[in-house]
């Protein structure tokens, strides 16, 4: 799968990007109708330790999913993230059995 990452106002090391890749590519197991993913790295200037923000959007067939999480790391981040995208995903196969 397709993974963009966008790190904004600052540069990714290696293994954060190979750790975004990993997890986010997992999701694949949940899913197999998954286009792409996009995913946004922000850093928040509120002074609170938690300023580390995920930000991923997952492309399906006629969907985006998205979900944002705020954590002390950007591993924790992208992990908090990516359960809540694997939920929103068995939720959206389930719907599609339904039909």
């Amino acid at each position: 799968m397709k993974v963009n990452i966008n790190a904004v106002h600052f540069k990714t090391d290696q293994k954060l990007e190979y750790f975004i890749q990993e997890r986010v590519d997992k999701l694949t197991n949940y899913y197999d109708g998954i286009l792409g993913s996009d995913v946004h790295l922000k850093l928040d200037n509120n002074g609170n330790p938690e300023n580390k923000i995920a930000e991923i959007r997952v492309m399906i067939k006629g969907y985006d999913l998205y979900a944002k999480k705020q954590c002390k790391s950007f591993e924790e981040a992208t992990d908090t993230a990516v359960d809540a995208l694997r939920k929103q995903l068995k939720k959206h196969k389930d719907k599609l059995k339904k039909k």
